[in-house]
């Protein structure tokens, strides 16, 4: 890739850590609504038999959150908020119409990806702390029925929240042209890097003409 006309966005590790966790996601999900929705049960197909489902369930949502740690890591410090975040929400409505003209002075991250990612970030956590409660081949018998059934309450509704949330992720992705080749390939164009981030872009431009170029032999 010509670094000239593109910016590194993602590194390799962290599109395997994203896409290997969305392939999970998606197998817990599906197993997931299949019973919470009877009409849905058919969903659960994904993972087998009923049986295997339920057992496939609890393991794979594991390592969905152990990913998510993972990425929480590597990018926390792109998500904390900062003060020029005020101007994304005041333009809001424009960003949501595609409409970039204002500078909008967006770091890596906008606010409303912050908030996507402190939204599943804190989802995640309590599916997880729930999951273990009803997980009943391992850790079940440790905790009375009342709070098995709570914890199965919350569970299906952080579950279904985080679905949402991710439905919005995946439509935001495909809405703004350029987002989802960046998390295939790493890249994104420097003119879509000054569009929707400009001052990520400026970061980038400084930083690249204060590396000393490497002298020629």
């Amino acid at each position: 890739m010509d670094t000239k006309k593109a910016f590194l966005r993602t590194k390799f590790f962290d599109r395997m850590c994203h896409w290997t966790m969305v392939a999970c996601f998606f197998l817990v999900a599906m197993s997931g609504l299949s019973w919470f929705f009877p009409s849905l049960n058919w969903l659960g197909s994904v993972l087998g038999t009923p049986q295997t489902a339920r057992v496939l369930h609890p393991f794979l949502g594991t390592v969905v959150f152990g990913l998510l740690v993972v990425m929480f890591f590597r990018f926390v410090h792109h998500n904390l908020p900062v003060r020029t975040d005020i101007i994304w929400f005041r333009n809001v409505i424009g960003v949501l119409m595609n409409r970039h003209g204002d500078n909008l002075r967006i770091g890596k991250y906008n606010a409303g990806q912050k908030i996507l990612f402190w939204g599943i970030m804190s989802l995640i956590s309590v599916l997880f702390m729930t999951g273990i409660v009803a997980w009943r081949a391992y850790f079940a018998a440790y905790f009375p029925i009342p709070v098995i059934r709570v914890a199965l309450l919350a569970h299906s509704l952080a579950g279904l929240a985080l679905i949402l949330l991710v439905i919005g992720h995946i439509y935001m992705g495909l809405w703004v042209r350029g987002s989802i080749t960046g998390m295939l390939t790493g890249y994104v164009s420097r003119a879509w890097a000054k569009q929707h981030h400009d001052r990520w872009y400026e970061e980038k431009i400084a930083s690249s003409s204060e590396t000393p170029s490497k002298p020629h032999s």
